[in-house]
Parts: structure tokens; sequence; C-alpha cells
């Protein structure tokens, strides 16, 4: 696919929790699933200091929701917003401009808080804090380079407080739980230079590298999540709102950038076939077709005192559903009529059908023709029935013609959720400037130039200048240095070589960090109990020659899960060493034993003898002396 003649772009917004004390206060930032007090809130949309309410905000309140906060003994009267915030965390403030300093950003003479709205329940206040921290950095791509993409302007850097965590909803009441309001988050906000899905991926991967660099942020599911700011040159910016899998940003670029393509697809078609914005019909009430039908949806609904209106699209004919994929090569799903359904989903309303899903559902060939003939519908055209409570089913017509007139101008723009298979859903419009105004509780923080001066002066090293030190200064190979730095082992990777007993021991401290311990993950032991001082023991008692280093896997594990010494797992093990002399008599008899197969496989045979030898010797003597001696052997027999 030819990206550039599409004229796609995509900007990035990453926004990764600091692993700090929460942003206003000295509360934990941990979450918990213990028992917590409740209250409940309703929650309305303000104006902003433009005096303008932000046009997602009056989407939320269109929902009518009712909102139920759990608060655990781990969060206080800030996070319920019963209480003004406190002063601001330094520490978090501190990571932030450490990070902007590496990507060589400007910035702020005064940090100043604004107010966000944001009413969907996610912050107990109605709004969300957040403050601009620098802005026009320049990130270099280093060994991440791409497709040409060797660096990326960064807009701005802010530091933000995190939402709470959404735990369940039940009809028009959504619960959430208090322990991740609060949480300091640093958002970065990239220019729309990105121009393929790759480069996505690799820019998203580089952030994170510098951001893992400051040893401050948080790791694991849910810690980071990225915005995609998505758009193609006949196309409009889409926001693809929480994506939290790293492996999936390409994909979700691709799907959008085929979505925009399917959209400004149907506005050429409907400018082809001469039709206006202005060919809709009035509503119609069609309840009376359908009292009857064998369609469950439609029939409950009017059993339970709703309606069913039917809706002309004059022009519309196979631009709702599967007509148009056969003719786009890029097409795999239906067009208008999935982003319809998904419009009405904010009001809960399911009872959608357009004419070229049916029949189905029930709904007969009969019912069709006497719905054409009701609505006047002609060969060229469609329609939408739609099966509502009365008071909700002239809103519901209302959504689906503003949508319908959108897709004459191709794509809108609107903020998006993303789907597991990488597709996204409607969420809401666009959110803009009116959704912000000033923090009046927490006062402005003047950036002093020694401040600066002194981030500036203290910066971490970059990944991949640290990486080419742990090949340098302690031999390990690029493959090793690169996992340790990306796994966030290399702080106890150094801390564990301090020691004079480690020295020259840093491979069998890599393997034990980046093989032995993610295995014996792997198989359900529980290696949050594998200490420092554990693998420090472990590691001197290998460089002493008390057991081999073929023994460690069997010592870890029998150490965590009978919750014993590493002396008493040695023994109970039975891997006291063995000196050479009893080692080579073990190897002697097996190659007495084995002289014939010796003789017809010569060196070959060193393979599965080492295997035989290591089974028995059971980490008691390390492979390498083993494999020498057996060759020695292996040697003399063969001569």
């Amino acid at each position: 696919m030819n990206y550039k003649s599409l004229g796609l772009k995509v900007g990035l917004e990453i926004h990764q929790q600091l692993d700090t004390h929460k942003l206003f206060c000295n509360c934990p930032s941990e979450l918990t699933d213990s028992d917590a007090r409740e209250f409940t809130r309703l929650l309305k949309p303000t104006q902003s200091e433009m005096g303008e309410v932000d046009r997602a905000a009056k989407s939320e309140e269109k929902r009518k929701l009712r909102f139920k906060y759990q608060a655990p003994p781990t969060v206080c009267l800030v996070e319920a917003d019963e209480e003004p915030p406190h002063e601001v965390n330094s520490e978090a403030l501190d990571t932030v401009l450490e990070f902007a300093a590496m990507v060589k950003a400007n910035f702020v003479d005064e940090v100043q808080f604004m107010r966000k709205i944001v009413i969907d329940g996610s912050n107990t206040s109605g709004f969300q804090r957040t403050a601009l921290v620098a802005m026009n950095g320049n990130m270099n791509m280093g060994p991440m380079e791409i497709d040409g993409l060797n660096k990326i302007g960064i807009t701005t850097i802010c530091l933000e407080e995190d939402a709470a965590r959404r735990i369940a909803k039940e009809g028009a009441e959504i619960t959430y739980r208090l322990d991740r309001l609060g949480i300091p988050l640093i958002e970065i906000a990239t220019e729309p230079d990105i121009r393929t899905p790759k480069q996505a991926k690799a820019v998203a991967e580089r952030i994170g590298s510098l951001l893992r660099a400051t040893k401050k942020v948080k790791r694991g599911i849910g810690t980071v999540r990225e915005d995609l700011n998505i758009s193609i040159s006949e196309g409009a910016r889409v926001e693809i709102k929480g994506v939290q899998e790293l492996n999936m940003i390409s994909i979700y670029v691709q799907e959008e950038l085929e979505r925009q393509m399917r959209l400004v697809e149907v506005k050429n078609e409907l400018r082809k076939r001469k039709v206006s914005d202005t060919d809709f019909t009035e509503i119609k009430d069609l309840t009376d077709i359908f009292k009857t039908t064998e369609c469950k949806v439609l029939l409950d609904m009017i059993k339970e005192g709703g309606i069913v209106i039917g809706i002309k699209m004059k022009g519309f004919s196979g631009l709702m559903g599967d007509g148009l994929s056969q003719r786009l090569e890029t097409n795999r799903r239906g067009v208008l009529g999935p982003e319809l359904a998904a419009y009405l989903g904010p009001l809960g309303i399911g009872g959608l059908f357009h004419s070229e899903e049916l029949p189905g559902y029930g709904i007969t060939n009969e019912e069709m023709e006497k719905v054409n003939e009701s609505l006047g519908v002609e060969k060229t055209d469609a329609f939408i029935l739609i099966a509502e409570k009365e008071d909700l089913v002239s809103e519901a017509a209302a959504i689906v013609i503003s949508r319908t007139k959108q897709a004459f101008l191709g794509v809108p723009e609107e903020t998006r959720d993303p789907l597991l298979d990488g597709t996204s859903k409607y969420s809401r419009p666009l959110a803009g400037e009116a959704r912000m105004y000033p923090e009046t509780d927490v006062p402005p923080i003047r950036l002093d130039e020694d401040k600066i001066t002194k981030i500036q002066a203290n910066l971490p090293e970059l990944p991949e200048e640290r990486e080419q030190r742990f090949i340098k200064s302690y031999r390990v190979n690029p493959q090793q240095a690169r996992q340790l730095i990306s796994a966030e082992c290399d702080l106890i990777f150094e801390e564990l070589l301090k020691k004079q007993e480690s020295k020259k021991m840093q491979n069998i401290i890599a393997k034990i960090l980046l093989n032995i311990i993610p295995e014996l993950e792997s198989e359900g032991v529980d290696t949050t109990q594998i200490k420092k001082e554990i693998i420090d023991e472990v590691i001197t008692c290998v460089a002493q020659g008390k057991f081999a280093k073929e023994g460690i896997y069997d010592v870890l594990k029998y150490v965590v899960e009978k919750k014993v010494s590493i002396a008493q797992a040695q023994s109970d093990l039975g891997l006291g060493g063995i000196d050479e002399d009893e080692m080579n008599k073990i190897i002697e008899s097996l190659v007495n034993e084995r002289a014939d197969y010796i003789k017809e496989k010569g060196m070959a045979s060193i393979g599965p003898l080492m295997g035989i030898l290591m089974k028995e010797l059971k980490g008691r003597v390390d492979g390498k002396k083993v494999n020498l001696a057996l060759k020695k052997k292996i040697n003399e027999i063969c001569s």
C-alpha cells in the first residue's frame, strides 16, 4: 500500500504512569481489591473559560449515567473530591522534566495546572488536572530508525493525574475504583510526523525505552496507554483512545486507514450519483407493519410500548453494508451500517437495521416490500429501521440522519475505542479547546534555572549508550545487553556484579535474570520470592564450587517451593560438589561402556554422552569441565 500517496499522518499521545506516590496527596500509587466504602454521584458539564461547553462533554451528558465510587483504605479525601489537592508531587515533576531534557524540549517558565472537563465518571470532580511542562522537543529514533524516520518532533510534554479504574456497568450505573485516580502520568504528544503503521509502533517503542531509562516509571498492563491520532489526505483526524498493546499499534493504524478509505469512497460514490444531503424524507411510523413480526428485537420493543420508525436513505443503495465491500479491495466489513449503530450505542439503542442486511433477523421479504412501499424506496435507495421507546426514538432518528449527512463530507472527526481485533468503534465527538479552564486550587510552580541545570546535568544514559557500555565493560554479548536493558534487569545485574565473588560471572548472572527466572515463572513458580540476596548467594556458591551452574534452576525452584535456605536446598537435592578424580572415574566408566558407539560415531558421540553425564552428575560439577574431560577420553579411544 502506498502510504505516501494516501497522505497518511499519525501522531501519538503516550500516557505513562510514574512510579511515585500520587500527584496531589501522599497516598500510595497501588491498586488494591480490599474492602471499600462507596458513594454515588451525578456529573454535568460546565463552561470553559471561553464560555463554551465542550461537544464531547455534551455527548457524555446525554447518556444520563450515575456513578458509584469505591474508596479503599489506601485513598484519601482528595480522590473523593472532598478535600482540595495537596502540594504537587515534586518527584513526579522532576521525572517529567528529566524526560523533557532527554528530548531537548523547551521548558515553560511556570507550570500551571488546568482543569480538563471529563464527565464520563472517571474523575470524581468532573475534570482532570493537567499541566504543560515542556514543548517543541525533538526525539532521535536511535537504533529504532525505520522507513527513513530518524527523528520525530515532540509537541508537548505534560504532567497530569490518572483516572479512576472502571470496575463494572449495570444499566445506567457505572462503578469506578479510586485506587488509580491521582496516580501521576506523563503525557507525551508527538508531531504527526509518522507516515507508516510500522513507524507508529517504532516511535512508541522508542518513547517507552527513554521513559524506562529514567527508572521512575511503572511497568505492567495498564500502566501505559497510547492514543493514536490518524488521518489521510481526504479524511479527517480521528483519535483511537486507550491502546494498551504495543504490538497492536501498527494494526490499529492500518485498520483506521482502511476505514477512512472506505468512507471517502462512499463520499465519492454519492457525488457520482448526484445525491444531496437534503434528500431525506420525513420519519415514518412503521409499527403496524411489524405487530406480528418474527423479529424478536422489534416485537419485544412493540410489546413494551415502543415503536418502529423508518427512514428512507435516497441514493444509498449498496453503501450501507457489504455492497461496497465487493468493489473495494480494502473493505472487509460493512460501511455505514455499523457506523450508524455505533453512534446510537451511547444511548443504549440496539434496535437498528438497514435494508442491506435484510431480509434477516426474522424480518421477511413481505415485510420489506411493505416498508419499501410505505417509504417510497426505489432501486437506488436504502432504508433504516429503528425500534425504541417513543421518548427516545426521535433523538435516535436525529442522530442517524446527522451521521448519514456526514457521509457527504467523508470522514467525521471523532474519538474511537480500540477493539481486540485491531478495529475500533465510535465513542464520542473529538474533544476541543472548550473543555479547558484554569485550576484554582493548585498554585503555579516556577521553574528556576538552578533546577533545570541540575536536571540537565544528571540525565540517564540513553538505552543505546548503556547497551554499548555493558558490552564493553562487562563483556556480555549484544543480545544479552539489549535484553537486560529492555527487561529492566540492568540495575540488579550491575549490583550483583559488584561483589568480588561475582567477578567473571556476568554470563551466569545474565542467564539467571533472562532465562532461568522467566522459565520458572512460566511453570507457575512465584518468582517474586527470588530476591536479589538469594541470587547473590547462589552466584557465590557457584563461584566457590559448592555446586555447578547447571544446578541453579533446581536450587531456586526448591528454595521458593519448599521455603528453605540455599544450603538446605543444596543438601536435599544432593548437589554437593565432587572432586576431579571422582568426575573422571564417572566419565571413564561411561566411555568404556560405550566404546563401540564412540568408535562408530567419533567426535559426534560427544552430544549424546554429555546428556547422559549431566543427568547423572545433576549440577554437581561444571558442564564445561565435564565436556573437556569427555573430549579428552573420546580422543584417546578414537586415536
